[in-house]
């Protein structure tokens, strides 16, 4: 096991009716629709607020994204410990919990999911007080929240990725998939691969990172995200690593736990 933390320094169209109290109680999980800005496809992103949910004051946003294969209900309804994980510390810490299909089920963050996720984040805002946005996801993911992160660090205040990769240079699965979501293959578009690979651009991950990987994953390799983390330890930046070199393409309950509450417990920027 490896822990390390280093601590330094347009509009959606929604399916919503307006909250009448300042309280509202623990809500059912709401299936919202918007309009996408970059192309005008109708999308889809779920809204969970926290018990007492006070429309006064500001909730921290937490916006997880789904694995390859799934949809934006992945983190909202499966038992399995990262979705659960995400959930309870969604409630844990009052924050309102998005879980959007970020154009899936075969994302990898291309461009037009990257603005769907833009265009979500400010719509939040719009709806509600918002104190920090927090990005985590699991393997596909884990490598978009790395993703969106290092493109938008002025967006996020902290990401996390549970199994994610931090290199689609190298990445060598699911091409087909990466290729239609990027828009060409590695020959074709190789600087739509540089530009999504957080490891090739980890100056810009300023917000606190947590990481999780398992030294037996043959799905999603750790290496990148090894490599990621020494770079950001060498930078100087917040960031917490749980390697476990027994485990597979898997994050327990309780790491996913201790993952998410090292963002939500790092002091405000």
């Amino acid at each position: 096991m490896t822990r390390s933390r280093t601590i330094l320094g347009a509009v959606l169209v929604l399916l919503l009716a307006p909250l009448n109290a300042a309280f509202a109680p623990a809500a059912e999980p709401v299936d919202l629709a918007f309009t996408a800005d970059c192309d005008g496809s109708t999308e889809r992103v779920v809204e969970l607020l926290p018990p007492d949910f006070d429309t006064a004051a500001p909730h921290d946003l937490l916006i997880a994204l789904h694995g390859h294969g799934a949809d934006r209900w992945q983190f909202i309804r499966e038992a399995r410990d990262e979705c659960r994980g995400t959930r309870e510390a969604a409630t844990r810490h009052g924050a309102i919990l998005l879980s959007p299909d970020y154009r899936a089920p075969t994302s990898w963050m291309g461009p037009k999911a990257e603005a769907d996720l833009v265009q979500i984040i400010a719509s939040a805002k719009e709806r509600h007080r918002i104190g920090r946005v927090f990005v985590c996801g699991g393997s596909m993911g884990g490598t978009g929240a790395l993703t969106f992160a290092a493109l938008h660090p002025d967006l996020v205040d902290g990401v996390c990725s549970l199994n994610g990769t931090a290199n689609l240079v190298e990445y060598g699965r699911f091409l087909d998939a990466i290729a239609a979501s990027f828009g060409g293959t590695k020959e074709e578009v190789p600087e739509e691969y540089r530009k999504r690979s957080a490891e090739l651009h980890a100056e810009s991950l300023t917000m606190p990172v947590a990481l999780t990987t398992g030294g037996r994953d043959d799905i999603v390799p750790p290496e990148s995200v090894l490599r990621l983390h020494k770079t950001l330890t060498t930078l100087g930046r917040p960031v917490l690593l749980l390697h476990r070199p027994d485990r597979g393409h898997d994050t327990d309950l309780a790491d996913t736990t201790a993952a998410l509450d090292f963002l939500f417990l790092f002091p405000h920027r």
